[in-house]
């Protein structure tokens, strides 16, 4: 309720309180659903950097010590502001790492295409990077860590990786998954551990690589809001 109050510019908590005392919500001034002319992403933040042991996939027990919000007028805008507002700037050009578990790797198809298209190297463990090559994909087989160097850790400790897309699963790769992981972490390369993400991550590229972003106060964006109700 706090994120969608401050997304709107409507109270919602002191409404709510109004109506259980008895006043109709018509009486406020609130006939309508809110529909603001923009889209809002909340991003959660941790404290990864500061546990060095703590593993950086999102779990049930995690909490966020708290919350960061992108607005703009497409999803993929504020995807990336948020993203930006967690040092998490996504990448315009360069490499991106892709190993995924073996139930993932249909879905992430079209967002490796979407990549290359995007004018993005890829590179991938040996599994996934057969997968994609099946497919018509251009993708360079890396060593996993038990593998041998240079592996994934080394392109990423090194610099030639931009964006780590990992989704972990099973205990056979667990150890290789986390080492990649944290040292994305600990070298500020942005990464996700889901697809949705990987996938919102092209969206704000192509976003950004449109036109640069609006920067606007909260209520210049309550306003534009509150302009859409009176028309």
């Amino acid at each position: 309720m706090p994120f969608v109050s401050k997304v709107t510019g409507v109270p919602l908590a002191k409404l709510a309180a109004a109506v259980m005392s008895g006043r109709k919500l018509s009486e406020m001034g609130l006939t309508d659903d809110p529909h603001p002319p923009y889209v809002a992403v909340k991003e959660a933040v941790f404290p990864f950097a500061k546990f060095p042991g703590v593993d950086v996939r999102l779990g049930p027990e995690m909490r966020s010590t708290g919350e960061v919000m992108g607005i703009a007028d497409t999803f993929g805008m504020a995807f990336a502001k948020a993203q930006a507002s967690v040092d998490g700037t996504l990448p315009l050009l360069g490499t991106v790492l892709v190993t995924v578990n073996n139930h993932d790797k249909p879905a992430v198809i079209p967002i490796a295409r979407r990549f290359q298209e995007l004018g993005f190297r890829i590179v991938a463990t040996s599994g996934t990077a057969a997968y994609l090559r099946q497919r018509g994909i251009l993708a360079e087989r890396v060593l996993k860590v038990h593998e041998g160097r240079p592996n994934g850790i080394d392109l990423i400790v090194s610099g030639e990786v931009h964006l780590l897309i990992n989704t972990p699963l099973g205990k056979l790769t667990q150890q290789d998954d986390y080492s990649m992981r944290r040292a994305a972490l600990q070298h500020g390369v942005p990464y996700t551990t889901t697809l949705s993400a990987a996938s919102a991550a092209c969206d704000a590229i192509i976003a950004i690589k449109s036109r640069p972003g609006e920067v606007r106060s909260l209520q210049e964006w309550h306003a534009m809001a509150r302009a859409v109700v009176l028309t």
